[in-house]
């Protein structure tokens, strides 16, 4: 299982970038007198862990970069380690921002491993790529017998309300799904000028400028699929979901993030069965 003292090292910046942001946070669970209890808490550089709940039957865990955004050269790494039958709501603090990275990516990598029965939901808060953004992001969940992942990643082309058009940026973004070391899903995204070029074909974006993929793993996980598909989105998100072999998988796209934000909630809400993390400022909307 992941040593949660010594997550997976960013990798160093590229030589003659200066000081950059650099940092690794993570924590580990396990089952204590019933509920899901914190065993182990690490945090160094930029990345750090709230924990609002820390007890009971799901704890809730915030991922944060106090650096602010990403830019070239930064590095933040994330780690997740959960005993057997153990269960974490994550999520992060606020949307991560790409910014201008004119001598290379930043890079982000999150990692957990679940030991049976476990369960995560990892529940990042969207993305937005900026003008000449680069990022490189890499997400690998280890499931053990019996456990599921719910994984939600939203990205969004600039901020609308500035008139911003995002034409120069990229993003290599790799999600994979192990259970006991053989693959289960694995869903690899390469956003660059060239594609934003195309991005309003009908067969990729459309005149949507914020997407988002929903991956559900696990045991009977491809049975929520039905349930996905009958909770009505708005008339501003085109959506599907399917389901097969131990996975839900479901996509979403929009003009505008709210209502997406608003649909993504209410799906997440419906697979969970919880409430979502209070950092999502949802104002109640999703239930």
């Amino acid at each position: 299982m992941l040593d949660a003292t010594n997550p997976t090292e960013p990798p160093l910046p590229p030589e003659g970038l200066g000081e950059r942001a650099r940092g690794r946070a993570s924590l580990s669970l396990a089952v204590s007198r019933g509920a899901s209890r914190l065993v182990d808490l690490a945090m160094s550089g930029s990345a750090r862990i709230l924990l609002p709940h820390v007890e009971g039957p799901c704890p809730e865990a915030v991922f944060l970069n106090t650096a602010g955004g990403l830019t070239s050269g930064d590095a933040l790494g994330f780690g997740i380690d959960l005993a057997p039958a153990a269960t974490l709501n994550a999520t992060t603090q606020t949307a991560e921002r790409a910014y201008l990275a004119p001598q290379g990516p930043a890079r982000l990598s999150v990692t957990a491993t679940l030991g049976a029965g476990a369960t995560v939901h990892w529940l990042p808060q969207e993305t937005i790529l900026f003008q000449g953004a680069d990022l490189c992001r890499e997400t690998r969940i280890e499931l053990g017998t019996g456990a599921r992942c719910l994984l939600v990643e939203t990205v969004v082309l600039g901020r609308r309300a500035m008139g911003e058009t995002v034409t120069r940026a990229r993003l290599r973004d790799l999600r994979r799904v192990t259970v006991l070391g053989r693959p289960l899903h694995t869903e690899a995204l390469e956003l660059t000028p060239e594609a934003l070029a195309r991005a309003a074909s009908p067969a990729l974006l459309g005149p949507a400028i914020a997407f988002a993929s929903l991956a559900f793993c696990g045991p009977g996980a491809e049975g929520a699929a039905a349930a996905v598909q009958d909770l009505p989105a708005p008339a501003e998100v085109t959506t599907a979901a399917s389901g097969w072999n131990g996975r839900t998988l479901m996509r979403a796209t929009a003009c505008d993030l709210w209502p997406l934000k608003l649909y993504l909630g209410r799906v997440i809400a419906r697979l969970t069965g919880q409430p979502l993390p209070r950092v999502w400022q949802m104002n109640g909307a999703p239930s």
